[in-house]
């Protein structure tokens, strides 16, 4: 089965081609540029150097979601463009599983987390090896996070480029407990991406049209609509 993998979930990029479990091509960066110059480039050049034809893919993965809701909306339009032209199946897993998929060699919690500004954060935390949830995906404090996870009292591997903007905060809580992943396992990679969506069920084509980012939290300008909303109500 040949898959083709898009992550764009933040400002890294990664796009991967994957045969029957062995990868083909496989591109990851972390560059200044939006991914709506450069993810479509790297799927056609993916494609060059796996020496194939978009028509030969059987399935295709999309990280849907915490993270950049520009980044997620690149990624997952152009995913299910994709899907519903050439037919094929998309199958969305959460960006921080992917993330996180990176260091599941670590015997402890992994916790992978995006910045969300104001000492708020994306994060879920799952268990090494097997990479069962422990917390769930969601948006919250930094400080909130950090106490739960405080009360494991086990070792916690921390992963991604966002948790190096927070380790001061980390190891003022955790101390030796918090440790964190090498720079080479902070991008997310297409590859593991893939290798996620092949464990989950293969949904409809008619899913592609209802499939749709996983924010976690509204947009500020769709919040602040609500909150203005709310105001005019009770007046």
């Amino acid at each position: 089965m040949i898959w083709l993998g898009i992550e764009t979930s933040n400002k890294p990029l990664s796009v991967a081609i994957a045969k029957d479990g062995q990868v083909l091509a496989e591109i990851v960066q972390n560059s200044n540029m939006t991914h709506s110059v450069t993810c479509m480039p790297a799927i056609e050049e993916v494609f060059r150097k796996a020496n194939l034809q978009p028509a030969d893919v059987d399935a295709i993965a999309v990280s849907e979601g915490p993270g950049s809701y520009t980044g997620l909306r690149i990624g997952v339009t152009i995913a299910k463009t994709l899907a519903w032209t050439l037919k094929k199946p998309l199958v969305g897993v959460s960006s921080l599983k992917v993330l996180a998929s990176n260091a599941e060699l670590y015997n402890g919690t992994i916790c992978a987390l995006f910045d969300a500004r104001r000492k708020n954060v994306y994060a879920a935390a799952y268990s090494g090896m097997d990479l069962n949830t422990i917390i769930p995906e969601h948006h919250g404090s930094l400080e909130e996070l950090l106490q739960q996870l405080k009360r494991d009292d086990g070792p916690i591997m921390f992963v991604g480029l966002d948790a190096t903007k927070f380790k001061e905060d980390i190891q003022a809580v955790l101390g030796e407990l918090a440790e964190f992943a090498p720079p080479s396992l902070h991008l997310p990679r297409a590859s593991k991406l893939i290798e996620l969506a092949e464990k989950e069920p293969i949904p409809p084509l008619e899913a592609i049209h209802s499939f749709v980012p996983q924010y976690h939290r509204l947009a500020e300008a769709e919040a602040n609509w609500i909150k203005e909303q709310k105001k005019g109500q009770s007046r």
